[in-house]
C-alpha cells in the first residue's frame, strides 16, 4: 500500500471525515481528497502532522504495507510484524524484526499468555518477573 491508501485506512480506522482531518491538519477538505487519491502526496510538515491525528507514524504513512488485506497503518508503538506458521510440535519463528524492537536475544526465556478468544502473548521471563515483583511488594506495602 502506497501513502494514499495509508492515510484513508488510517483516517477511516481513526472514524474521522475528510473534513476533520483536514481542520487537525490545517489544510481544506479537497488537499485531504486529494492525499488520499493519491493525485498529490503531503509535505513532510503535513505527513508529521497527519501521523500525529492519526496516531501512526510517518514511516507507517510512508511505508506499510498490508499486504492486500485491507487494515491501516498500526497505532504508534504497535507493531504487524508478519505471519508465522506453527512447526509439527508447536514452535514457531519470531520475526526479526520483533526480535530486534522487543531486544529478544537467543537464550532469552519468553513467558507465554493467554487468554481465550482474545489470543497469546509472549513477554520476556525477566521483565513478566520484575512485574509480578512489583506487584507483591505493593501487596506487602498496602498489608501494612
Amino acid at each position: 500500500m502506497g501513502i494514499a491508501q495509508n492515510i484513508l485506512a488510517a483516517r477511516q480506522r481513526s472514524g474521522l471525515t475528510q473534513e476533520q482531518l483536514a481542520a487537525s491538519v490545517g489544510v481544506s477538505r479537497q488537499t485531504v481528497a486529494k492525499w488520499e487519491s493519491g493525485e498529490t502526496s503531503p509535505d513532510l510538515e503535513h505527513a508529521a502532522a497527519l501521523a500525529a491525528t492519526l496516531d501512526t507514524t510517518v514511516d507507517g504513512l510512508v511505508s506499510f504495507d498490508d499486504a492486500g488485506l485491507g487494515i491501516a497503518p498500526p497505532p504508534r508503538g504497535k507493531h504487524l510484524f508478519g505471519s508465522v506458521k506453527a512447526g509439527e510440535r508447536g514452535q514457531i519463528v519470531i520475526p526479526k524484526e520483533a526480535r530486534e524492537v522487543f531486544g529478544i536475544r537467543p537464550g532469552d526465556k519468553l513467558v507465554v499468555l493467554g487468554e481465550e478468544g482474545q489470543g497469546i502473548a509472549l513477554c520476556k521471563e525477566s521483565e513478566f518477573m520484575a512485574g509480578v515483583e512489583a506487584v507483591m511488594a505493593a501487596v506487602r506495602r498496602s498489608a501494612l
